[in-house]
């Protein structure tokens, strides 16, 4: 029987920053893992892919003539600076390159949609880099280490953005203590030019999402070149809460990431937490780094914040009974066929 590796390890996983402005927004794999690269995907999904971007620091995106460079590394080998250990031989992606720190999706002509704390203030957003197209787009092919000028973005302002729990009691050191989670955790960022050749995402005003229905979710996992995870499905709505849980295939770096009805394909809500992404693994002699799995119904769940009336406000996309001065973009019908510091808890005590 095999031994794993020791506690040091193990400690350093627990607390992995992955990648820089990820921090405690862990995620796991359920089941199987259904993460497939942009040509793997069916169709009607790589036409919603089209519409979703990675979050780069500006100074890992270098300007080159009429294209920007991308500043990346072997997925493995920024384990094995991270952490001190490889990922283990069995890991998918294991050699591709990372680089971007969050997710998001398009939502408007010039609008991004992503997780609160991946744009903590103005500043940070000014640093960031909003890239189109990284992503495996051929079998056989490789992730682009550079992209068109035309598919990178800057930041002009966020127009809304929160991150802080909604029952919080005003003292950021009692809600710590009180382990309030941020629940609020979203962003509309309005870029410096409108968005050329890709289309808008659906987003849906008036939710009617129950327990088990059937979720999907597109983002950049570890900052890994564009994926889209399948079958998903809501596992707690939260009636009456800000966000739910689901069992979403998502790492670190998928914040941000918009979550998908699969029946409708239009967003539900922005992926922003979950559990720990990754544990020990190997022998005492041969340690290396391996996905948290667990069962489709374990774990905890990862969190999925709720399309809100802010976020609609800035869409100007108002909710049923209510003016509508711009509808969300109609959204193609998919096939039936088609189908960590802080870990979300519903009814328990938040860890």
């Amino acid at each position: 029987m095999k031994k794993l590796i020791d506690a040091t390890l193990t400690a350093l996983l627990a607390g992995l920053l992955l990648p820089a402005g990820a921090s405690g927004e862990n995620k796991i794999i359920y089941g199987d893992d259904n993460r497939l690269d942009y040509f793997e995907a069916p169709a009607a999904r790589k036409t919603l892919a089209d519409s979703v971007l990675s979050l780069w620091k500006a100074e890992d995106v270098e300007a080159s003539g009429s294209k920007f460079k991308l500043k990346t590394r072997k997925f493995t080998d920024m384990m094995q600076e991270e952490a001190g250990a490889p990922l283990c031989a069995t890991e998918p992606f294991r050699e591709q390159p990372v680089g971007a720190f969050c997710s998001g999706s398009l939502v408007g002509e010039d609008l991004i949609m992503t997780a609160g704390h991946c744009v903590t203030s103005e500043e940070q957003c000014k640093s960031t880099k909003f890239v189109f197209g990284f992503a495996v787009k051929a079998r056989g092919g490789k992730a682009p280490a550079e992209v068109a000028a035309a598919d990178v973005y800057s930041c002009a302002k966020i127009e809304t953005q929160r991150l802080q729990a909604s029952d919080t009691t005003g003292n950021p050191y009692l809600d710590q203590l009180l382990g309030k989670i941020s629940d609020q955790d979203f962003a509309i960022v309005r870029l410096d030019r409108k968005v050329a050749g890709r289309k808008p995402l659906a987003v849906n005003p008036e939710s009617t999402l129950k327990n088990g229905d059937a979720l999907f979710v597109i983002g950049h996992p570890v900052g890994l070149p564009l994926k889209v995870a399948d079958d998903a499905s809501v596992r707690d709505i939260g009636d009456g809460k800000t966000y739910f849980l689901a069992n979403l295939d998502t790492y670190g770096g998928n914040s941000g990431s918009a979550v998908f009805n699969a029946r409708t394909n239009k967003v539900e809500g922005i992926l922003v937490r979950g559990d720990q992404d990754f544990k020990a693994g190997g022998t005492e002699e041969s340690p290396c780094v391996e996905s948290n799995r667990v069962a489709a119904d374990g774990g905890g769940g990862e969190g999925v914040t709720k399309i809100n009336q802010e976020i609609l406000a800035v869409l100007t996309i108002k909710r049923a009974g209510e003016k509508q001065e711009a509808a969300a973009p109609p959204a193609e019908e998919a096939p039936a066929a088609d189908t960590g510091k802080i870990l979300d808890r519903f009814s328990l005590d938040f860890e």
